[in-house]
């Protein structure tokens, strides 16, 4: 088994759309980025891919590529997976915390995991996630940002 961990943060800006885990929020601020800028995929993917001893989504899916210009990262998180397959990995479980002030994320949860657990292809109860704040503090408590950190567990397949 190995364990990977992942961490992301983009700037809130107007005039983008919010996406995170792959689901458009309502709010007056959106993430800037080169693709879409879910941090919350993002994060998982760099944990998934660290886990895997491939890199990170910067030597997958450089920036200064026009290709992943504005891509859903839900895409890439597939892209992702096939490296995984390709290696003979399979994923245990992902366990990931948004960190955000603004705007409440409860009522996006279950259909996060559920975007994530269908573009894994693996099973709901395998995928988790939390929100967070901090309390006003540091840049994400002064709104101006949202990160996001997680953590895998993947073993290899013995076939």
């Amino acid at each position: 088994m190995r364990i990977g961990s992942g961490y992301d943060v983009h700037k809130l800006v107007e005039g983008r759309r919010l996406i995170l885990g792959g689901v458009e929020i309502p709010f007056e601020k959106g993430l800037l980025g080169h693709s879409d800028a879910d941090v919350l995929i993002h994060a998982i993917m760099d944990a998934l891919l660290g886990a895997a001893a491939l890199g990170d989504i910067g030597r997958h899916f450089p920036d200064n590529d026009e290709k992943y210009k504005d891509v859903s990262s839900i895409k890439l998180l597939y892209q992702v997976l096939c490296l995984l397959k390709k290696e003979k990995y399979s994923i245990i479980n992902i366990d990931a915390t948004v960190i955000a002030q603004k705007p409440k994320l409860a009522n996006y949860m279950q259909i996060m995991e559920q975007n994530i657990a269908d573009t894994l292809n693996i099973e709901k109860n395998k995928i988790n996630i939390k929100a967070t704040t901090e309390e006003g503090l540091g840049f994400t408590g002064e709104g101006l940002g949202i990160a996001a950190k997680a953590v895998c567990l993947i073993e290899k397949i013995e076939k």
